[in-house]
């Protein structure tokens, strides 16, 4: 299924699914870190692949990018993007005794990063295929700490095999008491588009 085919319709059902899956990702990083974290209602939209790092902030802003696929009955990209400050906080509150030297991160604090984008993807990835009756799992994330236009060439790349259009369901998640701000992005592929879509009981 191509993406310019996409309704209206169509937009809104992945719209409403994606808000479910983002609040059951939003509950699990609370838990971890023992914080209230919100979300913003989730964005569904069709762009140029060669205008998402503009998401970002810009293609050279410093960011942690957590990157899954999305493997099972339906295939796909996640990416996790925080902000350098916003990944910093949420690393003081996972390792209080780990403090980064300079621009690198340890490896243990890279270790924690992963580890959060694991659980963020599996709580949407849980919610998501509840939702649709199907299994859906997350690869083992890769993370990198660059400008964000290096962080997101992988994915880009992969979604460049299939066209020049990404369908990205967005979504930014805040702290209460604390500035952590972080993006959610689900990148489907094309071919699991229709597999979404009639497990959700919209009409093609």
């Amino acid at each position: 299924m191509k993406f310019d085919s996409l309704t209206e319709e169509h937009l809104d059902a992945l719209r409403e699914v994606s808000n479910i899956g983002v609040a059951h990702a939003a509950t699990a990083l609370s838990q971890l870190i023992g914080r209230s974290i919100s979300l913003q209602v989730p964005k569904v939209l069709m762009t140029e692949i060669t205008k998402v790092p503009e998401a970002f902030g810009g293609a050279e802003k410093i960011v942690v990018g957590i990157y899954l696929q999305m493997l099972g009955d339906a295939r796909g990209n996640i990416l996790i993007v925080l902000p350098r400050e916003s990944a910093l906080k949420l690393l003081s509150r996972l390792l209080p005794r780990e403090k980064s030297e300079g621009a690198l991160l340890t490896e243990l604090e890279i270790s924690a990063l992963k580890e959060v984008g694991n659980i963020l993807a599996s709580a949407y990835l849980n919610a998501l295929g509840t939702l649709m009756h199907k299994t859906l799992i997350p690869s083992v994330p890769v993370l990198s700490f660059d400008m964000a236009g290096a962080v997101i060439d992988y994915v880009l790349i992969e979604l460049g095999e299939v066209g020049d259009l990404a369908l990205v369901v967005e979504t930014e998640f805040f702290g209460e008491d604390e500035k952590i701000n972080g993006q959610f992005f689900l990148l489907p592929d094309p071919d699991s588009l229709k597999i979404i879509l009639n497990a959700i009981g919209v009409s093609l």
